[in-house]
């Protein structure tokens, strides 16, 4: 016991990790430099923390997935280094139908009781904001915000830099440097803010904006859009990543814009 805290003996616990009262650390979680636990926080699982992360009261990090085919295999969760966790955050690891792993890369920020399920990947500099919550499988790639009290279906791949506005739900990808607004509604266009706070210049941003309007443009399918365009911008690396990324798509299908 430890400031009221369970602390497991085989847990690997780094000396310059700051554990507040009344926490819970399993047996199999292990914990890397300069972490804070600040209170009532609960760690179990295979779980492994990086650096510098923060975690506020009442997360649940680690515990058993919410899948009804998962039958107590072994399973991971892997969380990087400088996130932060706010209150009531839950992430679950992962099962076997989907690798066995849930990852969390670095510097991402889960605003109070957003949900990460299991076999999710999240990359780098992603936030999602108050109660956003991701079901299994979910891919969101770096840089990407999730708006509160939205919800994102399993399986569904989120792109760099996208935008996803409050209280949506996300049945299909979403292309990167995408914004997307509504509950089951379509893509709205491009993420200007997020352009621009990647620094990307107002030519470059506006070209972007001119090719995903071609990319969607009903008179042709997408796939013989992209292939024009893919000749037109092949300098653009951010057109060139929308393209491939489509290209790819094959899960949940695509969030498209709406011509109508």
């Amino acid at each position: 016991m430890k400031n009221s805290s369970y602390i497991s003996k085989s847990a690997k616990i780094d000396k310059s990790v700051k554990i507040g009262p009344f926490c819970y650390i399993g047996e199999n979680v292990k914990i890397s430099k300069n972490c804070n636990l600040i209170s009532h926080v609960h760690l179990s699982g295979n779980t492994s923390i990086g650096e510098n992360n923060t975690f506020y009261p009442f997360c649940t990090i680690g515990s058993t997935p919410q899948d009804l085919k998962y039958n107590g295999e072994k399973s991971f969760l892997n969380i990087g280094n400088n996130n932060t966790f706010r209150e009531n955050v839950t992430v679950n690891p992962g099962t076997i139908g989907g690798g066995l792993k849930t990852i969390i890369k670095d510097n991402c920020l889960f605003m109070v009781g957003s949900h990460i399920a299991h076999d999710c990947k999240i990359e780098s500099n992603v936030i999602l904001a108050n109660n956003a919550t991701l079901a299994g499988h979910v891919e969101i790639n770096k840089n990407a915000i999730v708006g509160g009290n939205s919800a994102i279906h399993q399986f569904v791949k989120v792109g760099q830099y996208s935008m996803i506005g409050g209280m949506s739900g996300v049945e299909k990808d979403i292309i990167p440097y995408g914004l997307y607004i509504g509950i089951r509604t379509n893509l709205k266009g491009i993420n200007i803010i997020g352009l621009k706070r990647k620094g990307l210049s107002n030519k470059i941003i506006n070209q972007i904006n001119i090719a995903v309007k071609e990319i969607f443009n009903n008179k042709n399918s997408i796939e013989k859009n992209i292939t024009i365009l893919s000749q037109e911008y092949k300098s653009i690396k951010e057109i060139n990543e929308i393209i491939l990324f489509i290209q790819n798509n094959n899960k949940r299908g695509l969030s498209i814009i709406s011509n109508d």
